[in-house]
């Protein structure tokens, strides 16, 4: 199979190495001239996976995107590695493909007018490029133990069969299992909010609260999830799932989250833009969260782990404040 593989972040390029290891032919591109150089010349992306050495039969291409470019044209599938504030414009590029389009980015698109909520991304492609036969590739994932070719679980989802099913073909592998999902409303719900609970549950343990306090952001963050998923059509059994429980809880958890250690440099004392400077990468819980927040409200969905993360990142609490909010609640029944 022919893979191009747009965008040469961390995921993208684990994806890459994982799928070239797999026999496809993939090709990583990068808009950055200067990047795919160093890139070529190293055999790695020391910006994004210091350390890790691509294969020699990965191509690198750069450059502005040529739908007619010749290792555009001959591809199977089609791949969006970007944040989700760039996943409008590749869409909109790509109109004219006839193969599948699946992006890798988690979060909600920062709304673009002030009377109307920002978007996921099958929503962002139902506006702009409605005929794109598209999906996501999402779930509990760290770019660079995918690199690695460590044990790692997948869900592909799409409305379209063909596409779920190109998806598996292309990543499905010893080291990375792949799970076919047709709920893509749900995938993105989890892979969305999952990130913004991160934060919450990083300010816990940045704070030294202990193991209790973060398992119950994590359960009733996994609560808050489902309940906006619900509300926006999707299936419960999906947030039990890779994209939401597994999800929340690799994110929640793990010393690799730059969600979870955004929440833990902001316990520590530090200003949020000091937080996202630190990291170097992008944390997009941080730009979801409002949206999240946002959209809850049209729908009438109660979010209030959410709600203090966005009062928190806002600077209208502080940390103890945000955690003093959350525990100052009216008692309620459990499944409420």
């Amino acid at each position: 199979m022919n893979i191009v593989v747009l965008g040469a972040g961390a995921w993208g390029t684990a994806l890459a190495i994982s799928a070239t290891k797999s026999a496809h032919r993939v090709t990583l591109w990068a808009r950055d001239a200067e990047q795919v150089a160093q890139i070529r010349s190293l055999r790695e992306n020391p910006r994004y996976l210091p350390g890790v050495t691509l294969p020699a039969t990965l191509q690198l291409e750069n450059g502005p995107l040529d739908l007619d470019a010749a290792w555009l044209t001959d591809a199977d599938l089609v791949v969006i590695a970007t944040p989700m504030v760039a996943l409008r414009g590749f869409l909109t590029q790509l109109i004219g493909l006839s193969v599948p389009v699946a992006w890798l980015c988690k979060g909600f698109e920062a709304s673009r007018d002030t009377r109307a909520p920002g978007l996921l991304g099958h929503e962002i492609r139902a506006v702009v490029a409605p005929t794109l036969r598209a999906g996501v590739l999402s779930g509990p994932s760290f770019a660079q133990e995918v690199a690695l070719a460590q044990p790692t679980a997948l869900v592909a989802a799409s409305e379209h069969a063909d596409v779920r099913e190109v998806l598996v073909a292309a990543f499905h592998s010893p080291s990375l299992r792949v799970y076919a999902n047709d709920d893509i409303v749900g995938v993105e719900v989890g892979g969305a909010v999952k990130n913004v609970l991160a934060i919450a549950t990083g300010l816990c343990d940045g704070l030294g609260l202990g193991l209790n306090a973060r398992a119950a952001l994590v359960t009733r963050g996994l609560a808050e999830m489902t309940r906006m998923g619900l509300a926006l059509g999707a299936k419960a059994e999906t947030f039990m799932g890779l994209s939401g429980l597994g999800d929340l809880v690799l994110t929640a958890t793990g010393d690799l989250s730059r969600n979870r250690k955004v929440g833990q440099l902001l316990a520590s004392g530090m200003t949020l833009q000091q937080a996202v400077d630190s990291l170097g990468h992008v944390a997009e819980g941080v730009y979801s969260a409002r949206t999240v927040v946002q959209r809850a409200r049209l729908l009438g969905v109660d979010m209030p782990i959410s709600e203090s993360v966005v009062a928190l990142l806002e600077g209208q609490l502080q940390p103890a404040q945000a955690v003093a909010a959350l525990m100052g609640r009216d008692p309620k029944d459990e499944a409420a």
